[in-house]
């Protein structure tokens, strides 16, 4: 029987996104009619509105999306397959992995360019390091030791991060420090163009192996009765979800909480099936992350709050409170 929660559920979501991308485009230190946004669009009228709006909020409107997307598929993805409703995309070593990258290329004053092929590639041989130590302790699958061995590369790269920093000039220390908390204010679009790449054919994956993660959800012993292979299946998945989260992290730093919030949110308007529980957590991540940030850059100008901050300050109660109901 369908209920209303039904009905409108993806019209509420989809609606959700389109406010949040125009309440971004519109909001800020010069505020826009609706009117003059769509005409900014459309490359007409007043030429500092279409610069404001085609140059500055738009492509950092974009990424935000982009980033919430990606967070949100790769929550969501993992939270099923590891069977942990707490899980999120940093568990694996992502974030300590990027951040060691991100960290080493500022000190060494590589630049700006290099920043995020550095981040990625920390965040890629931080999550094969974690499969390794998760292999060598003979776990075939088992998601409770994967999470123990993310927990301690994460752990070495934080002692890493302390090390270079405590050798580094103190402008490199600002510059990882502030990277580190997330930002997307340097939002381009070619930046927009290869993160969508990663999240497409990352999300394309994971969605394509939904109906895997359904059964993954059921328990190890389930599945094979089923006829899957769990551990063969359960790496794929965490191999793409680790590397759409790695890509959002060399693209904007790091954003916690959105990938354990949002596949909850998605939860609560009915989705049960992992496959539009990560179409649902890809449209409710990028409207949560495009308003964090809309609220990172207005709350105090002319300055910024960190958008990683902004996005905490959401998720630690929520983590809180399912942590509660869970005990």
């Amino acid at each position: 029987m369908t209920t209303v929660i039904d009905r409108v559920r993806w019209p509420l979501l989809v609606l959700a996104l389109v406010l949040a991308l125009l309440l971004a485009v519109a909001l800020g230190t010069i505020s826009l009619a609706p009117a003059a946004v769509w005409n900014a669009l459309l490359g007409r009228g007043d030429p500092a509105a279409i610069t404001v709006v085609q140059v500055l909020r738009l492509p950092r409107a974009i990424l935000a999306g982009l980033i919430g997307a990606g967070l949100g598929l790769s929550g969501a993805a993992l939270q099923g397959t590891m069977r942990n409703p707490l899980a999120e995309p940093y568990l694996l070593g992502v974030s300590g992995g990027a951040a060691v990258g991100a960290v080493l290329a500022v000190a060494l004053g590589v630049g700006v360019v290099f920043l995020p092929i550095a981040a990625f590639g920390g965040a890629v041989l931080a999550v094969a390091v974690t499969f390794f130590v998760a292999h060598a302790a003979g776990t075939r699958g088992d998601a409770r030791i994967l999470l123990m061995a993310g927990v301690v590369v994460g752990a070495f790269a934080n002692s890493v991060i302390m090390l270079i920093l405590g050798t580094a000039p103190s402008n490199a220390v600002r510059d990882a420090v502030w990277w580190m908390m997330g930002s997307v204010a340097a939002a381009t679009w070619s930046q927009n163009a290869w993160l969508a790449t990663y999240v497409i054919l990352g999300g394309g994956a994971l969605l394509l192996w939904a109906r895997q993660i359904d059964v993954l959800a059921l328990g190890d012993d389930t599945a094979a009765a089923l006829g899957l292979a769990p551990e063969a299946a359960a790496r794929r998945i965490y191999a793409a979800a680790a590397l759409v989260a790695a890509a959002t992290v060399a693209a904007a730093g790091l954003v916690g909480f959105v990938g354990l919030v949002v596949p909850h949110i998605v939860r609560g308007l009915g989705v049960r099936q992992h496959r539009p529980l990560l179409v649902g957590s890809a449209l409710a991540g990028a409207a949560l992350v495009i308003l964090a940030d809309l609220a990172a850059r207005t709350l105090r100008p002319p300055s910024e709050l960190p958008l990683g901050a902004v996005t905490a300050i959401v998720g630690v109660p929520f983590f809180l409170s399912r942590l509660r109901r869970l005990a």
